[in-house]
């Protein structure tokens, strides 16, 4: 299959990318890297450092050693990549989506990589959530007519691709993410609006028994990222009228601590959006998260 999502690069004069470390303890904003060679997206925390997308490759960056280099994690048997990758719990494997809209396991320090979807399905498949307990993946469902998005669908599937099951229909959802307890399910969906392009965050059931609209303002709302220990969830904030979500706009980032919806703090205001945030980047401990910022000169 070609592939159908290039690698993104940067798109502006003087543009760079830089990798940022947020302590929701203390309030914290620390830079722990910066490049203008290649663009950087998404990071995972993990033992190791924190791992990134950029170029159709994935790197392991080490947040704590002051500037060093990032280091190519080496994938074989599996197409360029995109920033949705995150991690197997229990494990020392995890799941990527590739351009060729299939999504892989492979070990998480490089090596080769299974493809877990089924080509012949008559969508893209793109990660975002893996169960607390290793047993399913929660993923977008992309259909396209004639290069547009007719759909975006929530659907579940073991963690090996089998029992597929959809969760929604027709409808514009992203950003699926299990809760530390496993009894829900965080995204962002259109659906509680008719303004096309307005999603705001909300949450659904594992069993499909119900969804909780969480967020109810103005902005544009993406990719909520629960923390482990379930006492704060961050998430992206784009501008009202946008539409999807796009790379190089000022964005916020927004904490809710506790379950405090109602009031969520904007932690960080900066020129990003796609790549910033778009897989969970919390520590395990759930007092820091990563992000990444492309500024320009």
């Amino acid at each position: 299959m070609p592939d159908i999502f290039p690698a993104r690069d940067f798109a502006l004069d003087g543009q760079r990318c830089r990798v940022h470390v947020f302590d929701v303890v203390t309030g914290s904003d620390r830079i722990v890297f910066e490049t203008d060679e290649v663009l950087l997206e998404a990071p995972n925390w993990c033992d190791e450092g924190l791992l990134l997308n950029g170029g159709g490759l994935l790197w392991l960056l080490d947040p704590d050693a002051g500037g060093a280099d990032i280091v190519e994690v080496p994938f074989t048997g599996i197409p360029p990549i995109n920033n949705d990758h995150v991690l197997v719990p229990g494990s020392d494997d995890l799941l990527l989506s590739a351009n060729d809209g299939q999504i892989y396991r492979a070990p998480r320090g490089g090596g080769e990589a299974t493809r877990i979807t089924d080509p012949a399905d008559p969508f893209l498949h793109f990660l975002h959530g893996v169960s607390p307990d290793a047993a399913w993946i929660a993923y977008t469902a992309l259909a396209l007519e004639d290069g547009r998005v007719r759909s975006a669908d929530l659907r579940v599937a073991r963690i090996d691709g089998t029992d597929d099951t959809p969760f929604t229909t027709g409808q514009i959802v992203d950003g699926s993410e299990w809760s530390p307890d496993g009894g829900w399910i965080y995204l962002n969906t259109e659906q509680f609006s008719e303004t096309p392009g307005h999603a705001q965050i909300a949450r659904l059931r594992r069993d499909r028994s119900g969804i909780e609209q969480l967020t109810f303002d103005e902005r544009v709302n993406w990719f909520p990222h629960p923390a482990p220990n379930g006492r704060a969830t961050v998430y992206l904030s784009y501008p009202p009228g946008t539409v999807g979500h796009p790379a190089d706009v000022e964005v916020e980032l927004r904490l809710v601590r506790d379950g405090g919806w109602r009031h969520p703090e904007t932690v960080a205001t900066l020129f990003g959006g796609q790549g910033t945030i778009n897989v969970n980047s919390w520590t395990p401990d759930g007092s820091r998260f990563a992000y990444v910022d492309y500024p320009v000169g």
